[in-house]
């Protein structure tokens, strides 16, 4: 015998914050019932993602994600979280990525009856909403000076810790990463720096000019608790945040995701001091085995290794340094450049840098629950290429890093963050 309908129920019930984990459980089965679920979402432009998973009810019929494992699908084993990470496009080489914070995500949440892939009834649904504005954070678009940014404000009265939040190449103003980490205690600055607005729509130097006025916007802010603030910066952002910290004052700690500490294709400069691009060679690009571009070893050889002179000062920067590293990152190698500039600041008298290496990890480390982005387009490129890590192990590295970085944070800017939700 098998259930006719079944009730789908999430813990929270209401909207939650992309990075709060959700207990799906669903009630109403037959006993060991066979049942598929199903979730799909649609991005701001349209383009469809989807996650399937084969399970079986309990003798009491339910089914709980956190404690029955998958039986297929997208996915096996116990992964509560599996129907989110596991999302994938259904356009090749389309990115996952949240435009509007000010709008949630709509995860379309379906079960179904058996696994048979054809003809499955459907039981019961669900419309599971994700938030990435957190409940009263306040957005505040900025427009001082030069400095093209928008600055997200936690509830109540403040002053809150500052962070500096930057992206890599695609350009533009992505607040997704600030929105949520204001959620959590700090007031933080998406911070564009081309290809937006009236900034310039591509750049060959990489002047520190522009960030030191971003700086000073927010430690004169009256919501922003100084003396110092923190950088999180992914990518040629990570770089970026790197050279901040090397060059300016008043930053207390630094987080680099998947950065490589090397000026690389842009002169980076500050005043009278320019640090010339290590620079590339195209020839070097690979064919992956899925036909896909691989970029991972196209930069110059690090002469020298970490008194190269394209390599970033590090050794002047302020306060502590967290280095976020995907071992499968095929952008570059963020590992062995991790350990250069871990090197250049023991040659120098610095403390070593705290390196978190994550095995089958990938060049986008996102929020958590972020599906993985395999490969998509590269802007400097203009073709695909692939970003490397393992859907599952990226996954957890996600929500891993997510939790050091807000502690890291918290340790050197002086926050009050708490884990938001019990890990599933």
């Amino acid at each position: 015998m098998t259930a006719t309908t079944a009730t789908l129920r999430l813990e929270p019930a209401g909207r939650c914050c992309w990075d709060e984990p959700v207990r799906i459980v669903v009630r109403g089965l037959a006993p060991g019932q066979p049942v598929t679920l199903r979730a799909s979402l649609r991005d701001e432009k349209g383009a469809l993602f989807r996650a399937h998973a084969r399970y079986c009810a309990d003798a009491g019929g339910e089914l709980d994600l956190t404690r029955a494992p998958a039986l297929g699908g997208s996915f096996a084993g116990l992964e509560p979280m599996g129907l989110l990470w596991a999302l994938e496009p259904e356009k090749p080489f389309w990115r996952f990525l949240k435009r509007d914070v000010q709008t949630p995500f709509a995860v379309e949440l379906e079960v179904l009856d058996g696994h048979d892939p054809e003809a499955r009834r459907l039981l019961g649904r669900a419309v599971h909403e994700r938030d990435f504005l957190p409940p009263g954070v306040r957005r505040e678009p900025v427009r001082a000076g030069r400095v093209r940014a928008t600055l997200f404000l936690p509830p109540g009265p403040g002053p809150f810790p500052g962070i500096i939040d930057l992206f890599g190449v695609g350009g533009g103003l992505m607040e997704y990463r600030a929105s949520l980490l204001a959620g959590h205690g700090f007031a933080t600055l998406a911070l564009a720096y081309y290809d937006f607005e009236d900034l310039p729509k591509e750049f060959d130097i990489i002047n520190m000019d522009y960030f030191e006025e971003a700086l000073c916007y927010m430690l004169q802010h009256s919501q922003v608790k100084g003396p110092g603030i923190g950088l999180l910066g992914i990518s040629l952002g990570a770089d970026i945040c790197l050279s901040m910290a090397s060059f300016l004052k008043n930053v207390s700690a630094t987080v680099s995701i998947n950065g490589s500490g090397f000026s690389g294709n842009k002169t980076i400069c500050y005043k009278e001091t320019c640090i010339p691009p290590l620079g590339h060679d195209l020839r070097r690009i690979k064919i992956a085995f899925s036909g896909i571009p691989d970029i991972v070893d196209i930069r110059n050889d690090t002469v020298g290794g970490c008194e190269n002179p394209s390599m970033i000062p590090i050794e002047k920067a302020q306060g502590p340094i967290l280095f976020i590293v995907g071992q499968d990152d095929h952008n570059w190698r963020s590992e062995l450049y991790a350990q250069i500039v871990s090197e250049r600041l023991q040659a120098h008298g610095r403390e070593t840098p705290q390196i978190i290496s994550y095995p089958g990890t990938g060049h986008y480390i996102e929020p958590p629950y972020f599906p993985l982005c395999p490969a998509s387009l590269h802007k400097l490129l203009d073709k695909p290429v692939i970003w490397g890590g393992e859907p599952r192990a990226h996954s957890k590295a996600q929500v891993d890093a997510w939790e050091q970085i807000l502690t890291f944070f918290c340790t050197h800017l002086g926050g009050t963050w708490k884990e938001a939700s019990p890990k599933l």
